[in-house]
């Protein structure tokens, strides 16, 4: 009578010895495949639950640009700290509220106290500042913030003179505090809406602040270190969705590779 024949895992036993081993799909044991299987049923679930947060949170309208501090020489410490809060706290996105027009939407998303008090447009495509979204103008602006259109003090981006090229502020493409201070500037978690008519398409406003055709200026005050400085359009920011989920992927990525999955 033959002994009987038993699995256990991938291992053949005859009685109480273990006499072969079962082969598996390329040479890996079956209990190599089920590891394998639940780590990727573990990354399914796991991208699958970010994606739908992601989809579920409020999504950017427009691409959203930050800014960069403007130096001028004989700064010190003090201008470079504020100039570093500002960089990390204002914000402006670019939507298209309807057929021919761009809408700028700054903001500042604190926590530090400061507060802009002037925005500036140099060129580009913009036809006429067609209106505000803030405290008295439009609907659904900030109740503590109030600029006027067309005129601010300066009448120019202060430090602009040092971006190469010279920042020069086009027509009336301006707008401040009315009147100027922290009041009814905005303030961390506060925003402005500057819309206008364009003579192109939606389009072509975002290639040319890709290009430099068309430069953004901030003007800004009330840092904790005193004093005012000024700011310039840069780069989009990812969407916070995006940045999520390409972080997420990075690790899940590092933790396969640990554990000699891939």
């Amino acid at each position: 009578m033959n002994p009987l024949k038993l699995y256990y895992g991938t291992v053949q036993f005859e009685g109480s010895e273990a006499v072969e081993q079962r082969p598996t799909e390329e040479g890996k044991s079956i209990l190599d495949i089920w590891k394998r299987g639940i780590k990727m049923k573990i990354i399914v679930l796991v991208l699958g639950g970010l994606a739908a947060l992601v989809a579920a949170a409020p999504a950017y309208a427009g691409p959203t640009y930050g800014f960069t501090h403007i130096v001028e020489p004989g700064d010190g410490s003090g201008q470079l700290a504020n100039g570093a809060i500002g960089e990390a706290q204002f914000f402006v996105e670019v939507t298209e509220p309807g057929t021919g027009q761009a809408s700028f939407i700054f903001s500042n998303t604190g926590p530090v106290a400061c507060f802009i008090d002037g925005v500036y447009f140099d060129d580009g495509n913009l036809l006429s500042l067609s209106s505000l979204v803030d405290m008295d103008d439009g609907i659904g602006g900030d109740p503590n913030v109030d600029f006027t259109a067309g005129s601010a003090s300066p009448g120019h981006l202060p430090a602009g003179n040092h971006l190469s090229p010279p920042f020069e502020v086009t027509d009336d493409f301006l707008a401040d505090a009315d009147p100027a201070g922290a009041t009814w500037g905005v303030n961390p978690g506060e925003s402005l809406e500057v819309i206008f008519t364009i003579s192109g398409a939606y389009a072509d406003v975002l290639d040319e602040l890709a290009t430099g055709d068309l430069r953004i200026g901030l003007k800004a005050q009330g840092f904790p270190d005193g004093g005012s400085e000024a700011f310039v359009n840069n780069g989009i920011i990812p969407a916070p969705g995006a940045l999520l989920l390409g972080g997420i992927g990075v690790a899940l990525v590092g933790w396969l590779r640990r554990s000699r999955s891939l």
